[in-house]
């Protein structure tokens, strides 16, 4: 494999300008999904969107397979009686559900579900017996309803989210279902990494935790403009929906103890953040491992007496190619150029592209690119399937260390409200002292303009031994950072 053209610098100008009209362009453009239907915050995908959401559905159902997991499908009607059982999460989601107000002659009031903690408990209770029916780990991936109220985005923030996936666990006691928290947040690590993004975890503050929950933690990352997108949650809901439920179990003692809940969700916002964080001015690049199409065999012919003479070849790679298990399309159409078949693949974010013309025929090589880098390399046929296996590494390799360069760059610690306000301004996360006081951390958001993200829980969240003061209430000790960002 021989390097015959250098990378090119990776453009991103039009993120920067207006990265929700970008993002809309790439969706229309890359045809993978429409946002016109005349629904508010209901979109349609499109072919080629399903293949690319069907390899990230068969990502987190592997992960929760290989876990213990086993999936159900609950259905989305959810009754009053047992949506409002939970006088937090009722508080908390009740101007967002969309009521059924009328279906035939039934008098029954009906909520479509926005999660399905109250759903799943009643039915949850009906299954276990004693303590060794738990722990008791489930999920599902479905739509779920908000009645979003704000400004909406494609995939970002939607009234319907159809790719939710919600995990629910039951467990013995608390010391079971933290075990839990913890391989949650691995799995969601696992996902994240295999979709090259970059994250921050974050436990998140009392006023911003999930509606029933003991404490939320949250995987965030950094948009190109600056702000978070949260795309992955995990929760620790201790007896308070068993509780109200009256969700126990037998012990081995003999003794009828209520069991302790966890829940934990992604969705679509996962894709939203893959697209636009490996996106650029002339699209996007997927993750080799979660493309539909990893190389997009492209003959470059000029005249139709040229074809048969390229042809065979162009067959034997693409055949070489698929036998090796890769995703692999010939676009042989005769209607459109070479130049424009690069520019419709780069903007679909294929990967690799594998080139062969006349000449690289009589030298039996291909020329293979980069979508990432646009490296263009000289192949050997015979060894074209190790060097597209290698390739395809290469790119998965440099999208993450790419994403978390310019995470890491993102992310700033400072001491004062000034200096938090300008580095906010300037499109950065800040980490600031807190004392861990509810009402002071709901000050700093307001002195700065920010909202709070959470302690960090990535790395060391300690203030150490500076002496540092909380920024709100200059009389208590700062314990911990606070992160700060504008948010999506």
């Amino acid at each position: 494999m021989e390097l015959i053209r250098e990378a090119r610098p990776h453009r991103r100008e039009k993120l920067g300008e207006n990265l929700m009209e970008w993002f809309h362009w790439l969706l229309r453009e890359a045809e993978l999904y429409d946002v016109r239907y005349p629904v508010k915050g209901a979109y349609v995908w499109r072919p080629y969107g399903m293949k690319l959401r069907r390899n990230v559905e068969n990502l987190i159902r592997r992960l929760h397979d290989e876990t213990g997991h086993e999936e159900v499908l609950f259905p989305v009607f959810i009754p009053y009686e047992f949506f409002g059982k939970e006088s937090q999460h009722i508080r908390g989601f009740e101007k967002e559900v969309f009521w059924v107000s009328k279906g035939g002659e039934a008098g029954e009031r009906l909520v479509l579900r926005p999660t399905s903690e109250t759903a799943i408990m009643p039915m949850v209770k009906l299954w276990v017996q004693d303590y060794k029916d738990l722990p008791l780990r489930l999920y599902q991936i479905v739509s779920v309803f908000r009645a979003e109220t704000k400004m909406t985005h494609p995939m970002i923030r939607l009234r319907e989210i159809s790719m939710f996936k919600e995990a629910h666990t039951v467990h013995v006691d608390k010391e079971d279902a933290e075990r839990q928290v913890r391989e949650a947040v691995e799995i969601y690590r696992r996902i994240f990494d295999e979709m090259c993004l970059a994250y921050m975890i974050n436990k998140r503050p009392d006023w911003d935790k999930f509606a029933g929950a003991e404490y939320t933690i949250a995987f965030d990352t950094v948009l190109p403009d600056g702000r978070t997108l949260q795309i992955g949650t995990v929760h620790y809901l201790g007896t308070n929906f068993t509780r109200v439920f009256e969700l126990e179990y037998l012990d081995a003692d003999g003794v009828r103890k209520l069991a302790h809940t966890t829940s934990y969700g992604i969705s679509e916002r996962s894709i939203a953040a893959m697209l636009i964080t490996h996106g650029d001015d002339a699209g996007t690049t997927l993750p080799p491992n979660l493309a539909p199409i990893q190389a997009v065999v492209v003959p470059i012919f000029y005249g139709e007496e040229e074809l048969p003479t390229i042809m065979p070849t162009v067959e034997e790679a693409a055949k070489a190619l698929t036998g090796a298990g890769i995703r692999v399309y010939v676009d042989d159409r005769r209607d459109k150029t070479p130049g424009w078949k690069f520019y419709y693949w780069e903007l679909k974010g294929v990967p690799l592209r594998v080139e062969i013309g006349k000449r690289d025929v009589e030298k039996r090589q291909v020329v293979v690119t980069r979508r990432d880098t646009l490296e263009k390399y000289a192949v050997k046929l015979d060894e074209l399937v190790d060097a597209v296996g290698a390739l395809m590494r290469a790119v998965g390799d440099s999208l993450r260390r790419r994403a978390w360069d310019e995470l890491k760059n993102r992310i700033v610690q400072v001491v004062d409200v000034e200096a938090a306000k300008n580095a906010i301004n300037s499109g950065k996360v800040v980490e600031v002292p807190w004392s861990g006081d509810n009402e002071c951390g709901v000050k700093i958001q307001e002195l700065i303009g920010a909202e709070s993200l959470g302690i960090p829980l990535d790395e060391d969240a300690s203030v150490g031994g500076y002496d540092l003061r909380d920024l709100a209430c200059r009389e208590k000790r700062a314990e911990n950072w606070l992160r700060l960002s504008q948010r999506y």
